[in-house]
């Protein structure tokens, strides 16, 4: 059930939803690399590549795999390198790259991903492809340009003088692919050496991590089914229920319709674990779609929990619903709700725990999120930092005594973190900061600042997202 309590919010920087754009030209042949210029020509009308690309190939059941593999391979690899690419086609385009219309631009990108990054496809059928496609959607006025852009940039693209590292800021936005602001700020807060590393990792694809859903199965037999499908993966170290999928073999992913595993990264697996829910809590999950740390918690405490789940957008409430019901989830209560004001519909003091996944940058995803590193300014953080801080202001008032608020982000960002950490604490004399790293595992004490807040990046300990969490206990009323 779906009750609506507040509108829409008019801070629109974390719009989630998908709005259908029209395609300027009509694709004629579907292919991976026309899917590709598809898909990369509404990103650039506003669109998320990763709801894209799925709608996509559920649309294209029949597409061979080889074909869905270069179609993935070709959206996230574009937008992922894009500062890449255009430093390279910059220097062989007899036309400056910000005066080309964004369709020739996008054509051309395609062509020098698949000469600079994809070893298995010959120069010259990238090139030739790169051509066809610019006839196939109605680009032929620029065949010539990309032919003979491409054509150089094969015969010289050994000669490339690419930034070396010790032009740091060149560096991280021509070799890793960051537009300049988000370059210097990582200069800025993170040693060279470490900014370096940080941004490397940025420009690499990401692990593909599967949450085993242990309301239906366990680790272990999942694995075994895995490998019985030919699959190869391996266990997350951290996380008890991830398992890192290696090298998928031409088979499905077993389970799918049965909810067997949900894909969910290891970093963000273990934020629901530092809420340490427990059977007969009444838990309020404030920012809760798509529903990946919802479901998580209705398994952690094996359905016997009351979950309220909330988020702004009717069709994201729906994402909920559709996940809880794939994974066999009970108890959840979803809600449409904006706490962009204060939710007169929930109760003061009646829950017990409450997560706080809040609206971010997306800094620490952008592996996930390519298109993200080109949308993002800079302004984006201080006023994510404010949206952050009144969600927080108004969910405190809905924890009981003695409760626990587990505040996380997928981002990295000083003004997302410590800042709305302090300012929480400045505004709620009530609220005391728990310290995170004595109260897990042993083996997790790495993951954790020594104020106890979890930290994670992806150029460290296995991989992961960028995180980060605090959690906050509500001081018991004296009698």
């Amino acid at each position: 059930m779906v009750t609506q309590c507040y509108g829409v919010s008019i801070i629109e920087l974390s719009l989630n939803d998908q709005v259908p754009m029209p395609i300027q030209r009509t694709v004629k042949n579907i292919d991976s690399r026309s899917a590709a210029y598809e898909i990369l020509q509404r990103v650039e009308q506003g669109g998320y590549a990763d709801r894209l690309l799925d709608s996509y190939l559920q649309r294209h059941p029949t597409m061979d795999t080889r074909e869905k593999g270069l179609l993935t391979e070709l959206v996230y690899g574009t937008l992922r390198l894009r500062g890449r690419l255009d430093f390279a086609l910059g220097l062989f385009s007899r036309q400056p790259l910000h005066k080309l219309e964004t369709d020739a631009l996008l054509l051309l990108r395609l062509g020098a991903y698949q000469l600079l990054q994809l070893d298995r496809i010959p120069d010259h059928a990238a090139v030739h492809a790169t051509v066809e496609l610019a006839h196939q959607v109605g680009m032929g006025r620029v065949a010539g340009l990309v032919n003979g852009t491409l054509r150089t940039l094969v015969r010289q693209k050994a000669t490339i003088a690419w930034p070396t590292p010790d032009k740091p800021s060149a560096y991280l936005q021509h070799v890793c692919s960051l537009p300049k602001w988000l370059a210097k700020a990582l200069l800025h807060q993170f040693p060279n050496a470490e900014s370096q590393a940080l941004a490397e990792a940025l420009a690499q694809a990401p692990p593909q991590v599967l949450r085993v859903n242990t309301l239906k199965t366990d680790r272990q037999s999942y694995l075994e089914a895995l490998a019985e499908a030919g699959h190869s993966a391996r266990p997350c170290h951290y996380a008890s229920e991830g398992i890192i999928l290696e090298q998928r073999s031409s088979q499905p992913l077993p389970g799918d319709r049965e909810g067997f595993y949900q894909v969910q990264d290891e970093a963000s697996i273990l934020i629901a674990h530092l809420l340490e829910a427990k059977p007969g809590d009444r838990i309020l999950d404030a920012c809760a779609a798509p529903g990946g740390k919802t479901t998580h918690l209705a398994a952690l405490t094996g359905n016997q929990a009351k979950i309220v789940a909330l988020d702004k957008y009717p069709q994201r409430v729906e994402m909920i619903e559709q996940g809880g019901a794939r994974l066999g989830c009970r108890g959840i209560e979803t809600r449409c709700c904006d706490l962009i004001e204060a939710p007169a519909c929930l109760a003061p003091e009646s829950f017990d725990r409450i997560l706080v996944d809040a609206p971010c940058s997306g800094l620490g995803v952008l592996r996930r999120n390519p298109e993200s590193r080109w949308s993002r300014k800079p302004a984006d953080m201080k006023e994510l930092a404010a949206l952050q801080t009144t969600i927080l202001n108004h969910v405190v008032p809905l924890l009981r005594p003695g409760g626990h608020l587990l505040y996380s982000v997928c981002t990295f960002t000083e003004a997302e973190t410590d800042a709305v950490v302090r300012q929480l604490l400045a505004t709620h004399p009530a609220m005391t900061l728990e310290n995170l790293r004595p109260l897990m595992p042993r083996e997790w004490a790495e993951l954790f600042t020594e104020n106890g807040f979890l930290r994670t990046l992806p150029h460290r300990l296995d991989s992961m997202d960028g995180f980060f969490a605090a959690r906050f206990v509500k001081k018991q009323e004296r009698g």
